[in-house]
């Protein structure tokens, strides 16, 4: 295939003389794999991805196991099988693993195994957070699932609406599992989030500027951008149902000037973009398939790429489709529906790109499994899609809403959307990462059960729920008429449980995983990840001059196998990979890779460890295993930024390059940046909740406390600590450690200082957290601003720690710009949300 494509020059070497043999010996010593126990410790993205896929696959399944046993349920009416105590925990658990525990770590999972080798990277630019993530997704969602066998599972649906699971109709402690286990999961999803996006800004091959990186990448920036926005607003909704259920702060409670409808808000602002969250990775994939498949390249490009960061951001706009029928004003209705509708534009633009490339295919290639999946996965989430239009129409959404019409909507779009372009990327991708293909003949079984079943499953739902069958009811009577629709649904869902079936045997037969490079580029596909590979990844990171390279650049792979492209060495016997500038991607410098550990594990488990006691009130034992994640997380970060000050090395085309970078063009300070986004996001919500609350209850917020003297002097500490940080860095500039160490101990107790004045005069005047709505609020700020300071207090006494070491210089300073960066942040917030918790009562009122 590649002789097919036009050629538009050279590979352009850098270096064309073969490097020494040495070389090569010093890349495999770097990044060789441990064994035994060790292998634990793993960090590297190959080894993270693989675990990575096979944990979310285990949730599909066993997500899929509790599908089977709800329509076994369902498929005769007044079936005894299952009664409805344990059907309410069953939908619960399947909804809350499918979406929170399969769907999202499932793309997660993919990107972190394909994105490095997609940009010719060696690995991502913080391998031991990507460790960290999955061995937290890992350990608290086996924690979490296992809660079914205990009659522990919550059973509010995966949404878990107040006041259902308020603690006045949810006593026991179903719902603090999901409160604190999904909010804790919904940590390592953005964590992850960050770790892909600054690897896809500053770690492509040299030449992979914006206009030449895979759509796949451009699709995985866009979602990691949507998790940093969306999914905040789901941990504040857990956040302050927790608190409300653990100590009584009525945020939902109406009686006391709460608002269930808060949590429906919240809820949903993050969960219809989780939708596109899901399904624009599930496209992207698409997008590289296809080509591939077809030997053309994608039609539409830049429209592409528009399509996906329109989607992106028309999807934070369609919240409000689910709530329709909770007596919001036409007039915000009629937004949410235009919306809804407007959406679906960038959808069809891809949809008519990816038809236009498969048209523009100059012969007929034989029908592959991968291309089965794909027009599988037209058909389905186009019908999906119509079907959202319907119910775009509000007087049809009224009608039609908490029926199993909406339920076969969803599955059309989630399933259709993302499960069969999933499958289709186990296909295509296996040679990548295995010695041996899967398939052909298992692969067309597999698509054609699991396509037949799925259509056989959901199509007739759209019956059923017009005729009238609501969502979640365990149980039917025979005089319904739903006997044969519902009947129907069950054979096929046996059906798609056959086809899943057939894909693992297929799995068991045909996978043998390597850490090299597999099968080969069995389609002859044009894009950097089928470059041979080994535990290091690439042999040499190449320079590329188009989107194709391996079409367009003859021999790229035999020079970079050769070593002849940059960094073909292990610089001072450390892993390592380039950096390169987030625009032309140019050189910039090398980053210095950490190796395996046993903190990210440690880390993982102590966080998980910290989260699920505190489900079951043991406040000791979790605070324990708190400090197990401080201590872990302490010793992760304490090798971090270490070596010379100053130390160059050789990439090759006699460029030298530093092995440290300081300030904005630091690989860290652009995660910093990120993880400011995610706390101006949860803020952002927080502010939200109080100035809706005030919507509950207007008449209540009168500004309660003594004038407006105690906020001066907080608003003063919190502005001094800033200054004082600014003090702190002049001294780092200059060599005088002691003004930085004590600079940074005063900031420290300013900070403490101002948050514990705040929380004391508001205290005093009498409010009480379990008084009202608009004093739970007024002490959600404060205690968000609290945690800020536990936060930051310890990230100064890192660094002054480090400082203390030797470890900290003008050079090797990225933890103390961290510090500076979460610092100032933290300060701006504070004040931002003593103005509004002072300011507004006395305005509005």
């Amino acid at each position: 295939m590649a002789d097919s494509q036009p050629s538009s020059g050279s590979s352009q070497l850098p270096n064309p003389l073969p490097r020494p043999d040495g070389e090569l010996e010093s890349l495999q010593r770097a990044w060789r794999r441990p064994t035994g126990w060790r292998a634990l410790t793993v960090v590297n993205n190959t080894s993270i991805g693989l675990l990575y896929i096979g944990t979310a696959l285990l949730f599909f399944l066993l997500a899929g196991v509790l599908a089977l046993i709800m329509r076994t349920q369902l498929a005769v009416p007044d079936n005894p099988l299952v009664g409805h105590a344990l059907y309410n925990q069953l939908f619960t658990m399947h909804g809350t693993v499918m979406m929170f525990l399969f769907a999202v770590p499932a793309v997660e999972a993919v990107a972190v195994l394909l994105l490095p080798n997609m940009l010719g990277a060696r690995d991502l630019p913080f391998p031991r957070l990507s460790a960290y993530a999955y061995w937290a997704y890992a350990i608290g969602g086996l924690v979490f699932f296992c809660s079914i066998f205990a009659g522990l599972a919550p059973d509010g649906g995966w949404f878990m609406y107040p006041p259902l699971t308020s603690a006045a109709y949810s006593p026991a402690l179903n719902a603090d599992l999901w409160l604190l286990g999904i909010g804790f999961i919904e940590i390592s999803a953005i964590a992850g989030a960050i770790e892909l996006a600054v690897g896809i800004l500053r770690t492509r091959a040299p030449g992979m500027t914006l206009d030449r990186m895979p759509v796949y990448a451009w699709v995985m920036l866009v979602f990691c951008g949507m998790v940093i926005i969306a999914f905040p607003a789901v941990i504040v909704a857990t956040m302050l149902l927790e608190l409300e259920r653990a100590f009584d702060m009525p945020f939902f409670i109406v009686e006391r000037g709460g608002a269930p409808l808060l949590w429906q808000h919240l809820f949903w602002f993050f969960g219809h973009p989780e939708v596109y969250i899901i399904f624009l990775p599930a496209a992207g994939m698409v997008s590289m398939i296809i080509p591939a498949m077809t030997g053309a390249r994608l039609v539409g490009y830049p429209l592409v790429v528009a399509a996906v960061v329109g989607t992106g951001f028309l999807s934070f706009g369609l919240w409000v489709h689910h709530m329709y029928a909770t007596g919001i004003p036409p007039l915000s209705l009629s937004f949410a529906s235009a919306a809804s509708m407007a959406v679906s534009v960038p959808t069809a633009m891809q949809v008519f790109a990816w038809i236009a490339t498969i048209a523009a295919a100059t012969r007929l290639r034989p029908l592959k499994t991968p291309m089965l999946f794909i027009l599988g996965f037209f058909f389905t989430f186009v019908l999906g899609g119509l079907t959202g239009v319907m119910v775009a129409v509000i007087p049809f959404d009224l009608q039609v809403h908490d029926t199993y019409f909406v339920v076969a909507h969803l599955h059309y779009v989630l399933f259709g959307g993302m499960v069969f372009p999933l499958f289709a990327a186990f296909y295509y991708w296996m040679p990548f990462i295995s010695t041996r293909a899967l398939s052909e003949r298992l692969g067309r079984w597999s698509f054609w059960l699991m396509f037949a079943g799925f259509n056989l499953a959901f199509f007739p739902m759209h019956f059923t729920g017009l005729a009238g069958m609501p969502r979640r009811v365990y149980t039917y009577a025979d005089s319904q008429g739903w006997n044969a629709l519902n009947l129907a649904s069950t054979v096929g869902a046996y059906f798609i449980a056959a086809g899943v079936l057939v894909f693992l045997v297929d799995l068991i037969r045909n996978f043998r995983p390597t850490l090299g490079s597999g099968a080969g580029n069995v389609w002859g596909a044009g894009t950097l990840e089928w470059l041979p590979t080994d535990a290091y990844g690439v042999r040499s990171v190449p320079r590329i001059t188009s989107r194709e390279p391996l079409w367009d650049q003859p021999g790229l792979a035999a020079e970079v196998e050769a070593g002849r492209h940059f960094l073909p060495h292990a610089p001072a016997g450390l892993r390592s990979t380039l950096v390169t500038s987030a625009v032309d991607a140019e050189p910039d410098y090398v980053l210095a890779l950490p190796g395996p550990a046993w903190s990210p594990l440690l880390a993982a488990l102590g966080t998980a460890g910290f989260f699920l006691l505190l489900t079951f009130k043991l406040p000791m034992l979790a605070g324990a295993f708190g400090l197990l994640a401080i201590v872990s997380l302490w010793r992760w970060l304490w090798d971090a930024d270490t070596g010379p000050d100053r130390m160059d090395v050789d990439i090759g085309a006699g460029l030298r390059l530093p092995l440290t970078c300081a300030g904005s063009g630091a690989h860290s300070w652009w995660a910093m940046i990120m993880l400011v986004m995610v706390c101006a996001s949860i803020f952002g919500s927080l502010v939200f909740s109080y100035l809706f609350l005030w919507t509950a209850s207007p008449g209540k917020w009168s500004p309660v406390g003594s004038g407006l003297s105690w906020p001066w002097m907080s608003a003063a500490l919190l502005a001094g600590s800033s200054a004082l940080l600014v003090l702190a860095g002049r001294g780092l500039r200059q060599g005088r450690r002691s003004r930085l160490r004590w600079s940074i101990a005063l900031a420290i107790t300013s900070m403490a200082a101002a948050v514990g004045l705040e929380a004391l005069a508001h205290w005093q005047a009498g409010l009480r957290p379990q008084a009202s709505a608009y004093e739970a609020s007024v002490y959600a700020l404060v205690g968000w601003q609290a945690a800020f300071v536990a936060f930051c207090g310890l990230m100064g006494l890192f660094t002054i720690a480090r400082s203390v070491a030797g470890r900290l210089s003008l050079a090797r300073r990225s933890c103390f710009d961290s510090t500076a960066i979460l610092w100032h942040y933290s300060v701006a917030q504070g004040l931002l949300g003593m103005g509004l918790i002072h300011a507004f009562p006395r305005l509005a009122g």
